[in-house]
């Protein structure tokens, strides 16, 4: 039996859409393990009496959230999250952190901080299981109720679960509209802020 004309290219194409369905790459979720990370401010400071300045360090292992890659290595925006909760943020100073939680960061009020992921550079397609990267992370970084653009560097390590590693931004006490702590023992602290966080995330 011959088949009418316009049969032909119809039959060809839908023999083809299963194949071309299933060599359609998914994404990539790289989920915030339940161990393994740690999100660190990092400030200098002198006190009186003192005579060398010391680095103020506050800690929170209390990070979730999630970052969604596409195939091309690029980053689906509206499911890029990472969340910080500030609550439990200390340093080896009760003083201080009490300060932070308080006057600072007013974690009653804003308990978290979020960053929005909106690019990573230097990304290998297809993704890497092992090896060492130098990567570029953008993002929208929300503290105290104020967002802004912020860039991280971040150095990593692949494996065939997800990745480890670090990234680093910084940023100004007015970036982030702070109020520069003032008090009796400290004799000056600089503008510079840094954020650390020390990152296991694992594939999905």
């Amino acid at each position: 039996m011959r088949l009418p004309f316009l049969a032909v290219p119809l039959l060809a194409t839908l023999s083809f859409t299963p194949l071309l369905a299933q060599s359609t790459p998914a994404t990539t979720r790289l989920v915030v393990a339940p161990t393994g990370n740690e999100a660190r401010y990092r400030v200098r400071e002198q006190f009186a009496g003192v005579d060398f300045p010391n680095d103020a360090v506050g800690r929170t292992a209390a990070v979730s959230g999630s970052i969604v890659l596409a195939a091309d290595g690029s980053v689906v925006p509206d499911q890029s999250l990472i969340t910080i909760d500030l609550r439990p943020l200390t340093s080896d100073k009760e003083r201080r952190d009490g300060y932070v939680q308080r006057r600072l960061l007013e974690t009653e009020q804003y308990p978290t901080a979020t960053l929005k992921v909106t690019a990573l550079r230097g990304v290998p397609s297809p993704l890497p299981t092992s090896g060492t990267l130098a990567l570029t992370l953008q993002g929208d970084l929300t503290v105290h109720g104020t967002t802004r653009p912020t860039t991280w560097e971040i150095s990593a390590t692949a494996t065939p679960e997800g990745y480890t590693g670090t990234a680093v931004t910084r940023f100004t006490f007015e970036t982030f509209e702070l109020t520069k702590p003032r008090v009796a023992i400290l004799l000056s602290i600089d503008d510079d802020i840094a954020l650390e966080y020390d990152f296991t995330l694992r594939r999905q």
